[in-house]
């Protein structure tokens, strides 16, 4: 029998107490990468406006951009769809002590190209049964591999689509992309669905982040990847602030030799 998990009730004080709380930790896991010299990808897949981007973001907020990196690849050069189709995802895997975080990742060759015609049926084909390997040939190498889908509702998806139209802020998100995706919501949950039963693996599976109330969905999924990965927590050494000398008789150049920065605020 499955133990039943007591869920807590979010309004925006809880919400900020438990991301702090979950941020802490997230540094605490980083020291332990970096101690232990391990190699940690988590990959972050999903509709478009699903909330990867916000799940990211919160995870790599306080964390150090020389452990833990983002990778968003943009669209493959000529050179790169020569290459074998993993080759250009193997360039940004990890090194010992580093966490690399795949803002889509090399699914999308099960998700967009396939869907959009962007890739021959046989290249699709030869993805599904070649990523299972080379996922288990990751896994066995050492590499902790945890992959996430963010599922968001149509419903939901249309409302922040309007909200990325209407915001001057957000309305670099939106993409001629957007709205084909939107027009082919039925191919892109029968491409999912097709994926996941190739590679939804008992050594590599996948994690579904319910994603329709983004603040749960980032809590969530922070709490899952803290808990799929077994650390410890490493205490800092003591540190004191030395007095700075004073006695090399340092003058510092007048004010008027340096350009400044208006100061348009106090």
């Amino acid at each position: 029998m499955s133990q039943k998990v007591e869920t807590i009730k979010l309004d925006k004080k809880t919400y900020e107490k438990e991301l702090e709380r979950l941020q802490i930790e997230l540094v605490k896991l980083q020291k332990w990468v970096k101690e232990k010299g391990l190699r940690v990808v988590v990959i972050f897949e999903g509709r478009d406006a699903a909330g990867k981007g916000g799940a990211i973001k919160r995870i790599r907020e306080n964390l150090s951009p020389r452990i833990c990196k983002v990778v968003a690849l943009g669209i493959p050069t000529e050179r790169e769809k020569s290459q074998w189709y993993f080759q250009r995802y193997v360039a940004h895997l990890p090194a010992a002590g580093e966490i690399v975080l795949f803002d889509r990742s090399w699914y999308n060759r099960a998700g967009v190209e396939y869907v959009m015609g962007y890739c021959t049926q046989t290249q699709y084909e030869e993805f599904l049964r070649s990523c299972p390997l080379f996922e288990r040939m990751l896994i066995r190498s050492g590499t902790i591999l945890i992959k996430y889908w963010f599922s968001v509702s149509d419903e939901e998806q249309e409302k922040r689509f309007a909200e990325r139209i209407n915001t001057p802020m957000k309305r670099w998100k939106f993409s001629p992309m957007d709205i084909k995706s939107r027009e082919k919501w039925m191919e892109y949950s029968q491409a999912k669905d097709q994926m996941f039963a190739y590679t939804d693996t008992k050594q590599s599976p996948w994690y579904v982040v319910e994603a329709d109330r983004k603040k749960a969905a980032r809590l969530n999924c922070i709490a899952h990847l803290l808990s799929k990965i077994d650390y410890e927590e490493i205490p800092d050494e003591n540190i004191e602030l030395p007095e700075i000398d004073r006695s090399k008789g340092y003058i510092r150049p007048p004010r008027e030799e340096q350009t400044y920065v208006p100061e348009l605020y106090e």
